[in-house]
């Protein structure tokens, strides 16, 4: 037994425990689609990325309706990605399922929805790591306070934006971006 515990020991001396690089560009996530495929952002060269953490609960709900018609107006050069989040006040209970059959049946999305992420606190999903702090972005760090917090990303997937939720889908401050 002695002789195996150090023939094992011997083995597994020079290996080191696989580490996961850290993202060096939006290019570089995956996330699960909100029905259960992958959004691969590498798809997505070439455009500009606008990612919005949503809830079907809350008071800006209602922007939805601007995110697709923002989609529908400028999808040669913009993709929008929706990530559901149930971080504020509970606003965002519901399953996948629930949340699709939701934005397809009150709003008519068709832009990408990912599924159910925490944007923030111990349990925050790595993309939304890396675009709230600068240490990951190289660009700037951004905090959520509530749903529909906007982030703009440009063509070569930089991070250029943050737009709080009161900025709304279809205001200057975001088409003048575009």
């Amino acid at each position: 037994m002695k002789l195996l515990a150090i023939t094992i020991a011997f083995l597994f001396a020079g290996m080191k425990p696989a580490t996961v690089a850290p993202a060096k560009s939006i290019y570089d996530f995956k996330v699960e689609s909100l029905d259960g495929g992958t959004i691969d952002f590498s798809r997505f060269k070439g455009k500009k990325i606008l990612i919005v953490n949503t809830a079907s609960k809350c008071g800006y709900t209602p922007q939805y309706e601007d995110l697709q018609k923002l989609y529908e107006a400028y999808k040669d050069k913009l993709v929008i990605v929706g990530f559901p989040a149930n971080n504020f006040g509970g606003q965002e209970p519901g399953s996948n399922g629930e949340i699709k059959e939701f934005c397809k049946k009150n709003y008519g999305v068709t832009f990408p929805m990912a599924a159910k992420v925490s944007v923030k606190g111990d349990d925050i999903a790595p993309i939304y790591k890396w675009l709230c702090s600068k240490a990951e972005n190289g660009v700037m760090d951004a905090e959520i306070k509530w749903n529909f917090g906007k982030f703009l990303l440009d063509e070569k997937g930089n991070l250029i934006a943050y737009f709080p939720s009161k900025v709304k889908p279809m205001d200057a401050e975001i088409t003048s971006k575009l």
